[in-house]
């Protein structure tokens, strides 16, 4: 079962992680999280992702484009990516992910995705190959890419953020993706967004 190795580090990891109290709701942007766009812009998209998730590679490689385009580089909406990896290599992807400069990390990802078939492996090791090859073409040494790997620290913030969007809105899927504080689970195309967006826009 695909959440089994992610669901094990959890219980693992969580007798040593306190969850946040009620005030620390995951809808709160803070400084640690990587967005596209204005941070006062009326509407703020909350994206759970797994790298290894094909409808999360749907909607980067199908949708995500024309959602930049026609509302977040317009100052419209705020898109904040957030983790929810399912396995290792999915946990692999967001911790390298973590280990680039905010500036790339837009583009690296989309690459990841665009690249998805090709690092997706059932070997860790072969995981860890292939995508150390995509990284070390945007200049990522070894040592840099070992050294992001082994980051517990990293890795324990990351099975936190799953764990606490389990806890508040029993996420479940990816993508899911929280609009102005309403869940939407499963993937959408422009179209679905639009509609989301425009209510929302005209209230």
């Amino acid at each position: 079962m695909r959440y089994t190795f992610i669901f094990t580090l959890i219980f693992f990891i969580s007798v040593n992680i306190n969850l946040k109290a009620a005030d620390h709701s995951i809808l709160k942007v803070t400084e640690e999280d990587f967005f596209l766009g204005s941070e006062s812009a009326p509407v703020t998209i909350i994206a759970y992702e797994s790298m290894s998730c094909s409808h999360c590679a749907d909607f980067h490689n199908n949708t995500l484009g024309d959602l930049k385009t026609e509302y977040i580089d317009t100052g419209k909406v705020r898109f904040v990516f957030r983790d929810f990896p399912f396995n290792y290599p999915a946990l692999a992807g967001s911790m390298v992910m973590h280990c680039v400069p905010d500036e790339v990390r837009y583009d690296y990802m989309n690459a990841l995705y665009k690249l998805q078939k090709n690092w997706i492996k059932r070997e860790h090791s072969e995981t860890r190959s292939e995508l150390y090859k995509i990284m070390q073409s945007g200049g990522m040494k070894q040592d840099e890419f070992d050294s992001c790997l082994s980051d517990i620290n990293l890795e324990n913030d990351i099975l936190e953020g799953v764990m606490n969007a389990q806890k508040e809105f029993n996420i479940r899927s990816t993508p899911s993706f929280i609009v102005n504080g309403m869940l939407y689970s499963g993937n959408k195309d422009i179209k679905e967004f639009r509609q989301i967006i425009e209510k929302i826009l005209s209230q």
